[in-house]
């Protein structure tokens, strides 16, 4: 079940990046790296606890823009205003 998170987070890394050569590997000890098929041999993070794993995974890579309502906007706008 462990994995499970790992996966999820290496998905969503796919679909952002549009490249689906990112997989998840895991060793002994519950640890777990992120590695791209179309380098072979190469991991692109260090062995990683779950929690860390999925944080990096997170942060690799293209990110996405979070959608923003108009009232979320205008409120933005109403904090820097009373700010300056």
């Amino acid at each position: 079940m462990r994995s499970t998170k790992a996966t999820a987070a290496v998905e969503r890394l796919k679909r952002r990046s549009d490249h689906s050569g990112f997989s998840v590997a895991m060793v002994s000890g519950g640890l777990f790296y992120l590695v791209d098929h179309t380098q072979p041999g190469v991991k692109l993070s260090a062995p990683l606890p779950l929690d860390d794993f999925v944080a990096f995974v997170n942060a690799f890579g293209p990110q996405k823009e979070q959608k923003r309502s108009k009232l979320d906007v205008a409120f933005e706008s109403q904090i820097r205003e009373a700010k300056e």
